[in-house]
């Protein structure tokens, strides 16, 4: 009877060491089986000037809105939707930016991303996720929520090969709607 108690304290405790996206990290992917981003937009790559926010904002908009992004804010935590203080900080520049600036009046895409851990159908749904908490945040600051499109690509673009890469996949990118 004891032994069970051990065994069961044992799979508890090993418990919190599995991934919570469920099941083995796939194979990395061949070049030839990366899906191509939505073409929504004639927005550069969103480089954020070298810098890697879980909060990717195109570079068009960063110009019309001179926005300052911090050297290196943090990603989205691994199966996580929760906004840092340095994204809340870039989210409230585009919202202003939105409000009383420059893109009064237009309209954003938020694209929600995830690493390639766990399974496809979660990882889409993770994306969607993060790209609502980006769009409540914006909404709480005024942003009308009509002027921002959801989607998800989930790990369908992601590149990640280990910790690093994984956390640069897990952001939310905001383009300029054309």
């Amino acid at each position: 009877m004891r032994s069970h108690h051990v065994v069961a304290a044992l799979l508890v405790a090993l418990g919190g060491l599995l991934p919570a996206c469920g099941g083995a990290q796939p194979p990395p992917k061949a070049a030839s089986d990366a899906t191509p981003a939505p073409t929504t937009t004639n927005a550069k790559p969103m480089t954020n000037q070298g810098k890697d926010p879980a909060v990717n904002v195109s570079q068009d908009i960063i110009s019309a809105c001179n926005i300052t992004i911090p050297d290196r804010a943090p990603k989205f935590d691994f199966d996580s939707t929760d906004l840092s203080s340095a994204e809340k900080e870039i989210l409230d520049q585009v919202a202003k930016c939105m409000t009383s600036g420059p893109l009064k009046g237009k309209n954003v895409n938020l694209v929600g991303r995830a690493d390639p851990r766990g399974e496809q159908e979660y990882n889409m749904e993770l994306g969607e996720n993060r790209a609502h908490s980006v769009k409540n945040y914006l909404s709480n600051l005024g942003v009308e929520g009509k002027r921002m499109a959801l989607s998800s690509r989930g790990a369908l673009d992601a590149t990640g090969t280990d910790e690093e890469g994984w956390r640069k996949d897990r952001r939310v990118d905001i383009n300029l709607a054309k």
